[in-house]
């Protein structure tokens, strides 16, 4: 049984990450926002959007609970936002879930957040000043909650292959 979590910022790899570790240790990979997309009928941005942000925290929070704790082996990428809200970070520290930070430096994110910006609409808009300062200010609001993940691995000039062989080792 492994509960693997991925946590971190737009940008910073988890679905990536997550689908390719799925193949190497061969257990399946999810993705909060996707399991909440099905769960509503609507994408995020709309339900955003019609029914607002404290209607989607409030989603998100109970299926992210329900999840870990109806499925046995599962890696799943949470959204950026996920750990901040309804004490959602606490299930990153249970004995049952290992729990794993994709940080990368505001370059890093900024860099691969302008080459994805019109996919993204909380960022669309932005100039790549105005992305760096919103990427600035969202970790310095999340850190605290990114870091009550129980293992950090940086993401700075690193490849999919050596952040997965990285999270292989810490995998207990």
């Amino acid at each position: 049984m492994m509960k693997i979590i991925l946590v971190g910022y737009m940008g910073s790899g988890k679905s990536t990450i997550g689908k390719e570790l799925s193949k190497i240790v061969g257990i399946p990979f999810y993705d909060l926002d996707k399991i909440i997309e099905e769960t509503e009928k609507e994408s995020v941005k709309n339900i955003f959007k019609k029914k607002g942000e404290i209607y989607f925290r409030k989603i998100e929070s109970i299926l992210f609970r329900n999840f870990v704790n109806n499925n046995e082996s599962f890696i799943l990428a949470l959204g950026g936002g996920t750990p901040c809200y309804a004490n959602n970070h606490e299930i990153l520290q249970q004995n049952s879930v290992q729990s794993f930070y994709l940080k990368g430096s505001v370059g890093t994110l900024a860099n691969r957040l302008l080459k994805e910006k019109e996919n993204r609409p909380l960022i669309a808009n932005l100039t790549e000043a105005e992305l760096e300062d919103y990427i600035k200010k969202h970790l310095f609001d999340r850190s605290y909650y990114y870091l009550q993940s129980k293992e950090v691995i940086s993401i700075d000039a690193k490849n999919v292959e050596a952040i997965i062989k990285e999270l292989q080792e810490r995998l207990t």
